[in-house]
């Protein structure tokens, strides 16, 4: 076994896709992003994680194999 072998590799976002629906709010006052989903059924934002600029957007929509994401303000 290499001592460089990754074995405790993070997963993609695992969520549905017919029930929730990747997004970013935004704050208008300080600029923080956090990501989370939207249910679909019932609109409410879940928090899922800080997002530290675009670097992180472009992590997350990575990880959620979203082309787009919903901006929340």
């Amino acid at each position: 076994m290499s001592i460089f072998h990754r074995k405790n590799r993070k997963p993609a976002l695992p969520y549905d896709p017919e029930t929730q629906q990747p997004a970013v709010r935004k704050s208008i006052c300080t600029g923080e992003m956090t990501a989370g989903f939207i249910d679909r059924q019932t609109g409410k934002f879940t928090d899922l994680m800080r997002l530290d600029g675009q670097a992180g957007l472009e992590q997350f929509k990575k990880d959620t194999g979203a082309e787009e994401i919903k901006e929340i303000y």
